[in-house]
């Protein structure tokens, strides 16, 4: 199966890096040791939410990555996809604008949320956090 792990708080990079690497290695305590290290005199840490509950930004999501078996590639959507061709991509972890809900409302503001797609075994899923489960999006 298709390890998929939903989010709660604010934790979607925290979902997005456990969903690409298809097992849970990065935890909400791992983002926070993350973010002491890339900002330790800081009083209000620019790496997360305030309320230390997620929100974390691409410097944590790239160090979660660059501290295991993976290597984190900026890629500038600039740039053409046939450069990043290859079979070396494991998958992709994008910021996209998301709408905010107060349970069954949806509220007219709109945050960021970090989303991942996958691939196993040639096929790549939306492995979207928010969502119930991954769902395929095709192959390479």
């Amino acid at each position: 199966g298709v390890y998929h792990e939903r989010q709660r708080l604010e934790l979607c990079a925290v979902g997005g890096v456990n969903n690409v690497l298809q097992e849970r290695r990065f935890t909400q305590e791992g983002g926070g040791e993350i973010c002491k290290r890339l900002a330790p005199d800081a009083r209000l840490n620019p790496h997360r939410s305030g309320g230390g509950t997620g929100n974390y930004d691409v410097n944590v999501i790239m160090a979660a990555l660059g501290g295991g078996d993976f290597a984190a590639i900026w890629w500038d959507k600039r740039r053409p996809l046939e450069q990043l061709a290859g079979g070396g991509v494991h998958g992709f972890i994008v910021n996209v604008p998301s709408n905010v809900s107060g349970g069954v409302v949806s509220l007219p503001v709109r945050r960021k949320h970090w989303i991942a797609r996958g691939g196993v075994g040639g096929t790549y899923y939306n492995l979207d956090s928010k969502l119930k489960g991954g769902g395929c999006v095709g192959g390479e």
